[in-house]
């Protein structure tokens, strides 16, 4: 008698499954060999081996950092704050309403509403906020309303997005319990919805305002305005050492954009 047959042996995945698993993997690394070559094709690997080389010298260039420079930042500094705070601003009022709209439980229509707010947050988050800025200078001229125009509108998308989802996260007991007194709906978006979502809002705002300090400082290689124009004319004229103090400020704008970023988080949430 075929003991095989009386104690059969488990497996993990079936035949089918290990033979699309070994599929898998075969047309991954097919897709890898295919993406190395088309690589290689216009990569010069003389200039590439040359690269550490050339980082050691621009490095070298680079310190010490011209220290007395820094006078010439605050102002550059002051438009990239202002850049972010106010296209943050600017992103969070819009954001409001497609949220609304895009949320199943407080969309007034699933079929025509919430389709177009996907749209619109889909349409937001998928462009940068440098080609925001670069096509926002063309069309209304180099400055910082380009700059903030173009981060409000990278902000809609990211702040509509986890606000929708918070307010689907919602408990609905509450929203009966306002319903069942008579309230009109936005009575009960009021005292009902907005109080649960308000920590995760306040969250939110202040988590896209800290993204868009990082994204701010590099808009000015566009035109849009702050500390990304000092940046474009250090590196054209090549002062390293200029390029050495930006980042410094840079770095240290992030670092405390963070930690007040990080402090408020806690404090709401």
């Amino acid at each position: 008698m075929n003991h095989s047959s009386l104690n059969p042996q488990w497996h993990y995945r079936t035949p089918g499954q290990s033979l699309l698993r070994w599929l898998g993997w075969f047309w991954l690394v097919a897709f890898t060999v295919v993406c190395w070559q088309i690589m290689n094709e216009n990569t010069i690997w003389a200039f590439v081996s040359d690269a550490p080389q050339q980082a050691a010298d621009i490095g070298g260039r680079m310190f010490p950092p011209a220290w007395g420079y820094i006078n010439n930042l605050w102002h550059p500094l002051w438009d990239t704050l202002n850049i972010a705070t106010l296209g943050t601003l600017l992103g969070v009022l819009f954001a409001i309403p497609v949220a609304f709209m895009a949320a199943t439980n407080t969309t007034p229509s699933v079929r025509f509403v919430r389709p177009l707010a996907l749209l619109i947050i889909v349409s937001s988050r998928s462009i940068n906020s440098l080609i925001w800025a670069l096509l926002l200078v063309a069309i209304i001229g180099p400055g910082l309303l380009a700059g903030i125009v173009a981060i409000g509108l990278r902000s809609i998308g990211f702040v509509a997005k986890l606000l929708y989802e918070a307010i689907e996260e919602i408990d609905e007991k509450q929203v009966e319990a306002i319903r069942a007194t008579g309230a009109s709906g936005a009575q009960v978006i009021d005292y009902a919805v907005v109080p649960q979502i308000l920590p995760a809002f306040w969250g939110i705002s202040v988590f896209r305002w800290d993204i868009n300090i990082r994204e701010s400082t590099i808009l000015g290689l566009v035109g849009a305005g702050g500390l990304g124009i000092q940046l474009n004319a250090s590196l054209s004229t090549l002062a390293w050492n200029q390029v050495a103090m930006i980042f410094i400020v840079i770095l240290g704008t992030v670092v405390i954009s963070e930690w007040v970023s990080a402090r408020v988080r806690q404090a709401v949430l």
